[in-house]
């Protein structure tokens, strides 16, 4: 069986001393009294939730998955999901991040970032559960009225009610302006809606009194494609005036997927048939108000694969310590035992070593886009929300994509440690591999999120965004320039620093003459922007590890950090100069083959 231990070491090191997250909430009103102390009390009992609540249902509810009453419609999630969901509820984890004019408890993004990363890790399928309403929530708070957000926000904080989104349809995946469904105007002011979606997530299940779908849909006279879309509550049941529920609304579950993983969430094919909704926002500009929430869930996704990153890897660890299999190449280390723990072979080391450095570097970039987020809501200076949200907005794509072929990545190596047992389920790494997949392909594919990272955000401003965050990297190189201990971090993210500007003007100026450069070096440029990334947080990481080691400090932590942090940079970061070599490999090579793919 699989064990999990909640990394509240690793996440306190990431806010606490190299982030110092409590010197930034200073400067927010609403957060201001808000220490470590108790951001590391919240975060203990959250662990223990993960833990000990929802982790062991994560083999069973794989194996037994969600049946659908074809009859009734209604979905049962796995046995032990409801229960566990009643226990969250109870606990407030619903409401833990959320406004407090609506019942939540206010606390910082951060707080709830690490509290899903350690839910993601426990049981993936149960946390996208509650996960989606949480953008929802995000969404309805920022663009409904204040009536629906009355009608709909105390219970959706509360965790009584969960919330969807609901955009794709059969005919159309990513391309949300071929979507066909459709919204009448009726004469009270609300829609009847009428349509098809599919792959929805949490779409119908057991553990909640209502579902609030927020669907995308178009109107009678709606302009063609993605400037044609509108956005619409559309409750399981409908909500009475004194707020309570009414009679059942058309919409329901008409199938559920049968898919590679994440058994345990229902994935529902939606069937609207005259259902009645509200708009949220105005007509025709669905995806103004969509897209808080796509963003939220596209964070959400990486913070998906953080957590199997990171519980791959605990039990890969786990079980190389254990298992014994040959001798060391360097004579044998394991004298009393016929073999020595296969972690003592270098391979075996750097898979292991590989998931170590992708979970602890994508933490530390997840943590930082929740401080950003928070800064973009909630700081009182107005440039200092238009600059968080604009280095966010350069973060997402990069957090979506880069996490989880990391993840995915990671999560193999992590099985193939195991060997043949890694291909067993009572292990549970391969149910780590398959569910880590899907988190590559929704909310927007990794290769639209690359897209949208050199296309949108990068070369759409002319690099002024990317341009920011390489002041971050410059003020790093600045201060630790002349320090040794810090050169084989430095270094090579200086270099890199100073290659990307030149990479990406090049690739530019290409695309300006031909769009498909654009489209042929997308996936590796956002590779090689998430190396950065990655590289100025490990430095930092690093640099910190130093000043403590330095000033007397003996925790092994500190050791640890740095030998993972040399791992990276030697063995992981020059991928870079290959992904460079073949995005300058240019369009040509895909483009001029008609024959080979005849």
């Amino acid at each position: 069986m699989p064990v999990y231990n909640p990394p509240l070491r690793d996440m306190q090191f990431v806010m606490h001393e190299v982030l110092n997250v409590s010197a930034e909430f200073q400067s927010m009103p609403q957060h201001a009294e808000v220490d470590a102390e108790t951001i590391n009390a919240v975060l203990e009992e959250a662990g223990k939730f993960a833990s000990q609540v929802i982790f062991p249902l994560n083999i069973s509810g794989d194996t037994e998955g969600c049946t659908l009453d074809k009859t009734t419609h209604e979905v049962k999630t796995p046995t032990g999901f409801k229960a566990a969901y009643k226990t969250y509820v109870e606990g407030g984890w619903a409401a833990l991040s959320c406004d407090p004019a609506y019942g939540g408890q206010g606390l910082p993004l951060v707080v709830n970032q690490c509290l899903y990363e350690m839910m993601n890790s426990a049981n993936q399928a149960w946390t996208m559960y509650p996960g989606l309403t949480h953008g929802a929530y995000a969404a309805l708070h920022t663009y409904g009225t204040d009536a629906q957000k009355d009608t709909y926000l105390p219970k959706m904080t509360s965790g009584e009610w969960t919330g969807t989104m609901c955009l794709t349809e059969p005919h159309c995946g990513t391309d949300l302006g071929l979507m066909r469904t459709k919204a009448e105007p009726l004469a009270d002011g609300t829609y009847k809606i009428t349509g098809n979606k599919i792959f929805i997530s949490a779409g119908e299940h057991d553990m909640a009194d209502n579902i609030i779908h927020l669907v995308l849909a178009r109107l009678p006279d709606a302009p063609p494609g993605i400037k044609g879309v509108s956005l619409f509550i559309v409750p399981k049941f409908h909500v009475k005036a004194d707020g309570s529920l009414g009679e059942r609304n058309g919409i329901y579950c008409g199938g559920l997927e049968h898919k590679m993983g994440i058994h345990g969430n229902a994935t529902a094919q939606i069937v609207i048939d005259g259902a009645i909704g509200t708009m949220v926002g105005q007509p025709n500009k669905g995806m103004q108000a969509m897209f808080v929430m796509m963003n939220a869930a596209r964070l959400g996704v990486g913070n998906q694969s953080l957590g199997l990153t990171e519980v791959a890897y605990q039990n890969a660890l786990a079980y190389a310590k254990d298992r014994i299999q040959m001798r060391s190449l360097t004579g044998p280390k394991a004298k009393d035992k016929p073999a020595d723990p296969i972690i003592v072979h270098p391979d075996v080391r750097r898979m292991l070593l590989t998931a170590k450095a992708y979970a602890e570097g994508g933490r530390a970039l997840a943590i930082y886009s929740s401080v950003l987020l928070e800064k973009a809501h909630n700081h009182p200076d107005e440039k200092v929300r238009k600059d968080s949200d604009e280095m966010l907005s350069l973060l997402t794509p990069i957090t979506k994509a880069f996490l989880t072929d990391n993840g995915y990545n990671a999560a193999t190596m992590c099985q193939q440690v195991f060997g043949g047992h890694g291909y067993i389920k009572e292990w549970g790494m391969e149910q780590f591999v398959r569910d880590a997949r899907i988190n590559m392909i929704y909310e927007g594919t990794n290769t639209i999120q690359s897209l949208d990272l050199l296309g949108r955000k990068v070369l759409g401003n002319n690099g002024a965004t990317l341009k920011k965050f390489g002041k971050l990297v410059g003020a790093l190189v600045m201060e630790e320039g002349v320090n040794e201990k810090m050169a084989e971090f430095i270094n090579p993210l200086a270099v890199l620093g100073e290659q990307i500007t030149k990479f990406t003007t090049e690739i530019g100026f290409k695309g300006l003459q031909n769009a498909d450069e654009v489209g042929a070096a997308a996936v590796d440029y956002l590779r090689v922007a998430g190396h950065l990334v990655f590289g100025y947080f490990w430095a930092r990481m690093a640099q910190v590890a130093l000043r403590e080691i330095a000033a007397g400090n003996t925790d092994p932590f500190y050791v640890a950090k740095l030998q993972t942090a040399r791992f990276y940079f030697a063995k992981l970061f020059p991928e870079t100069a290959t992904l460079m070599r073949t995005a300058r490999a240019g369009s040509k090579v895909l483009m001029d083959t008609d024959a080979a793919l005849a």
